[in-house]
């Protein structure tokens, strides 16, 4: 099996990040899971995640936060959605799927299975 190593960014009250989780479990993995709106990440490691996929990818752009910020607008700099991000837990999209293959946003839920 390719993916040792699974993190999944998760709100459990999200029904896609649920339906990413056991779809990841039916594939016989059992990830890492960060509760990022009970624990944050921390700005170092949003960076790290932006080495891996663009940082507006990770911005959950229909928050209505990060309109009233000016970060969905086109060539806003990456720092400022990771600041906002790791200020604002609310802004991550969800759920992001980190895996020795790589890591994105797994909307619809489907993606994450390129990833394993």
């Amino acid at each position: 099996m390719a993916a040792s190593h699974i993190t999944l960014y998760h709100n459990p009250k999200c029904g896609t990040s649920r339906s990413v989780l056991a779809l990841i479990r039916e594939a016989g993995f059992e990830p890492e899971i960060v509760e990022y709106m009970t624990y944050p990440v921390t700005r170092s490691a949003l960076a790290r995640i932006a080495m891996r996929m663009p940082a507006h990818d990770m911005l959950r752009t229909k928050e209505p936060l990060a309109q009233e910020l000016g970060l969905v607008h086109p060539g806003t700099p990456d720092g400022d959605i990771l600041d906002a991000i790791a200020t604002n837990p609310v802004l991550l999209n969800r759920p992001i799927v980190e895996t020795p293959k790589g890591a994105r946003a797994c909307r619809p839920a489907e993606l994450v299975k390129d990833l394993l």
